[in-house]
């Protein structure tokens, strides 16, 4: 995929990854999603799978995908958690560290795709 056809696959990322979180915070009624154990249960790991389609679609360093998805996310919880914005930076270490397995699986799904061929 050439470089400026990737602004879908951006957008994808970033609007599952605030998705992800929005709906978790709706529905469990937590400030936070990640206190609530459906994101533990359900939205990290479709944050994870998330990020290997987009690897597998787009496999030109696909390890951008999971860091979008899961950034997005402390971005979307400074804005709907008050009080949040002071452990942002906190966060947004909290959240890399989070998105490893989503870059390992993004990495793993870009590196089957090219072996596969166009």
């Amino acid at each position: 995929m050439k470089e400026e056809s990737n602004a879908h696959i951006y957008a994808i990322a970033l609007l599952g990854g605030a998705g992800l979180w929005l709906v978790t915070t709706a529905v469990s009624g937590r400030a936070e999603a990640w206190d609530a154990p459906l994101y533990w249960s359900v939205a990290y790991p479709l944050a994870i799978c998330l990020a290997g389609i987009l690897g597998y679609a787009a496999p030109e360093k696909p390890w951008r995908w999971a860091l979008a998805v899961m950034l997005a996310q402390p971005v979307v919880m400074m804005f709907t958690a008050p009080g949040s914005a002071s452990m942002l930076p906190l966060g947004i270490i909290v959240f890399a560290v989070l998105a490893l397995p989503a870059i390992g699986l993004a990495q793993l799904a870009g590196y089957a795709r090219r072996r596969r061929g166009p």
